[in-house]
């Protein structure tokens, strides 16, 4: 017999594609695509896992659900809130536009709800897609810790200090209030407006609650820093510069 013959009829050496070695590759390839397959899913998981640390701890986004700040937001439009305006020593200023948690203040009723609904609508409304808590509300500081909040001078105009505040911001046809009021907000807490006052309720609608319709500092969210959507309404806040012709507090008033 051929010795090359027999050599090749004995040589038990797989060929490069056979044999355990192709098989090895093939169980590796078979385990990459495989975690090729889940990474998305991974991915997904953990960007909603950072977005939602990112608006429960810096930013959220906070979807307007009524007209009660209107013109300066509609209904529908989504505002990003600072949660880190009022971290560290800071606190809300005149002409802020806050977004706060009325419990105690605006609301003073258990809002009953499913659990697994809340925490659905609660991870929508920390991304921006849902509608907010009944307990939130966005408004703008008119009065601070201190101040003697009044309405209405001669001419209609609310005084801050024994100054008017002359309110661009109104809503076009919008009188400043027409309820009448007379505050001195305690320390540490806000008395807050919406520019809408014929559609909102706001601290004139508590007058005779616990706080007076104030709300407290540590109920305050954040500040809306500016408008995210839709893009054709994307605009920054500032605060008025009426607000900054407002002296300071005399004390409590008498």
């Amino acid at each position: 017999m051929d010795t090359d013959a027999q050599l090749t009829e004995r040589d038990p050496s797989p060929t490069p594609d056979q044999g355990p070695e192709q098989g090895s590759r093939f169980a590796r390839f078979r385990a990459r695509a495989a975690g090729l397959r889940h990474r998305p899913v991974t991915l997904l998981a953990l960007c909603l896992a950072f977005v939602l640390l990112l608006s429960t701890f810096i930013a959220q986004p906070f979807l307007i659900p009524s007209s009660s700040m209107e013109n300066t937001l509609q209904i529908g439009d989504r505002v990003l809130v600072n949660k880190l305006a009022y971290r560290f020593g800071s606190e809300p200023a005149r002409g802020d536009v806050v977004v706060f948690d009325g419990t105690g203040s605006f609301v003073h009723r258990e809002q009953g709800e499913n659990p697994v609904t809340g925490l659905v609508r609660g991870a929508g409304a920390a991304l921006g897609l849902a509608r907010p808590a009944e307990t939130d509300y966005v408004k703008r500081v008119i009065g601070i810790g201190g101040d003697h909040v009044t309405c209405c001078d001669k001419r209609g105009r609310i005084e801050v200090n024994g100054e008017p505040v002359s309110e661009a911001y109104l809503h076009p046809g919008d009188a400043p209030s027409s309820v009448d009021f007379d505050i001195v907000v305690p320390e540490g807490r806000l008395w807050v407006m919406g520019d809408h006052r014929a559609r909102s309720s706001d601290s004139r609608d508590h007058l005779g609650q616990p706080g007076g319709g104030t709300v407290p500092l540590d109920k305050v969210i954040g500040r809306a820093d500016l408008i995210t959507w839709p893009v054709s309404r994307w605009r920054t806040f500032d605060a008025p510069g009426t607000f900054d012709r407002i002296p300071a507090a005399a004390g409590p008033h008498g």
